[in-house]
């Protein structure tokens, strides 16, 4: 294989000796605005800097044999015996088993449900009691005592990012927040120098094949077992409910074969690549899921959905009618990524910024042009423009306003709101209860009368409405009536 391209940007490992002070993770994005700033800070940087060298080691290879001047390919599969996985890598693994493993011992609950299943917050708790010893027992040693003099931990920033990765036990949902929560996890640690120096991609490409998709396997079963609800999902017009990154590499996956970073081209597929209209193929699906991430998350959909695939996946069936080729569709998802996960305030908003991942502006940053995504972002209430008193639609109008007065203020008047003064209530004994609003309008016409006459917009004759009194009440009374005690 040929040597690393020393243009290409990596994520750059914390100096043990510089004496870095460890944070808190806190939240820091409580509006719109702050996603702008979100999105030229240095957070931002280490993260797309990391995922493009994620995505980049997934790209097949070419293998220059020098002597026979033979070019072969190699593409990178998942369970590929060509990818050495290191110790840490093998540690992350059994740390996902074992979370995996108290799945068992926490069922869900058997009652009836709406959304997701409360057991899942038993999980959770679990999980939460149990990762600080995971941490110490599966982490390097060297990793979580970086520069002891620090009040808080690394361990601490690393915990923050690894349980925000499971979902949210409060809401019993997971999306691609959480997702990106475990990326910023890996990313811490190989800030914190725990992966090995890779060689054209080595370290990267073991972090993808033997612990993310081992993550997206966990979380799979999470929301089968839990049936968790998508967390800030499209519906329908998202490009998946729940996750992102498996789309990345595994469009990279079937993209053209390059010998360094620098010759990515974005056009053109593997020549036994499959076709990517073959993502609504049944058959075809299942035979790819077990050797790409991009069909095993499309095998997943159709775990969970039922019917044509273009109806409950529109967009990934429009994505499957790309020409160009896997890697003009891997392009377009590192883009997609960047505009619905990484500048979309449902997505992020939750994300905790730290030392690791900073809440600094980046100096190399461009400042962050106006967009549909930036414009359209929820604003907070201290920024948003004081609403005036709602008029009172029963009020009768201001003679000043007829004089030349101040303006009445305009408020939500119902359209059938009157400006006349309510109709007084009778006094007295025996009075009916009418309400103030109760129309006045005329009794409608006797049986027989113009009702065609109203139709065409002219007055009926009304009839008299009798008095509440006893039909006898105005007869005279008989001279036998008048005579006590005679029959009648």
């Amino acid at each position: 294989m040929a040597p690393p391209d020393a243009s290409f940007h990596t994520l750059q490992t914390i100096d043990h000796n510089a004496g870095h002070q460890f944070k808190l993770p806190v939240k820091c994005i409580h509006d719109g605005s702050d996603v702008s700033f979100f999105l030229t800070s240095k957070a931002y940087t280490d993260i797309m800097t990391f995922l493009f060298q994620l995505n980049t080691s997934m790209f097949p290879r070419k293998i220059i044999d020098q002597e026979q001047k033979v070019t072969s390919v190699k593409e990178w599969t998942l369970e590929d015996p060509d990818v050495n996985f290191p110790s840490i890598v093998q540690n992350l693994s059994q740390l996902i088993t074992t979370l995996d493993a108290i799945i068992d011992s926490t069922p869900p609950d058997p009652g009836p449900r709406r959304f997701g299943n409360v057991s899942f917050r038993k999980w959770y708790a679990q999980v939460e009691e149990c990762i600080p010893d995971l941490l110490n027992q599966h982490l390097p040693a060297e990793v979580l005592s970086s520069n002891p003099d620090s009040d808080i931990k690394p361990s601490v920033e690393l915990q923050a990012y690894l349980l925000g990765s499971f979902g949210s036990a409060q809401r019993l949902d997971y999306g691609t927040g959480h997702e990106l929560s475990f990326v910023a996890f890996l990313g811490g640690l190989w800030k914190l120098g725990a992966f090995p120096n890779s060689t054209d991609g080595s370290s990267e490409r073991a972090i993808v094949l033997g612990v993310i998709e081992r993550y997206l396997q966990l979380i799979r079963r999470l929301i089968l077992t839990y049936t968790l609800e998508p967390a800030g999902s499209h519906g329908v017009w998202g490009l998946d409910d729940h996750s992102f990154v498996s789309y990345i590499f595994g469009s990279a996956q079937f993209a053209p074969a390059i010998s360094s970073p620098s010759e990515i081209v974005t056009e053109g597929s593997l020549p036994d690549a499959p076709n990517p209209a073959d993502v609504a193929k049944a058959n075809a699906v299942e035979r790819e899921r077990k050797r790409n991430m991009y069909f095993s998350a499309i095998g997943f959909i159709y775990d969970v959905k039922k019917g044509p695939f273009w109806e409950h996946s529109p967009i990934l069936f429009d994505v499957s009618g790309v020409k160009a080729g896997w890697a003009k569709i891997n392009k377009g998802m590192l883009k997609m990524y960047n505009a619905e996960v990484l500048s979309k305030f449902p997505v992020v908003q939750h994300f905790p910024f730290g030392s690791l991942f900073a809440w600094e502006r980046d100096a190399a940053a461009e400042q962050i042009q106006a967009s549909v995504h930036t414009s359209s972002q929820p604003r907070s209430s201290a920024s948003a423009r004081p609403q005036q008193p709602l008029r009172d639609a029963m009020a009768e109008p201001s003679m000043s306003n007829v004089r030349g007065g101040p303006p009445p203020m305009s408020g939500t008047a119902a359209p059938w709101a009157s400006s006349r003064a309510p109709a007084p209530v009778p006094a007295g004994p025996n009075q009916p209860t009418k309400a103030p609003w109760a129309s006045r309008t005329p009794l409608p016409p006797a049986a027989g009368g113009s009702s065609a006459a109203q139709a065409r917009g002219m007055a009926a004759p009304q009839r008299a409405v009798p008095a509440a009194r006893a039909p006898a009440a105005d007869r005279q009374p008989s001279h036998q009536e008048s005579k006590p005690g005679l029959p009648r």
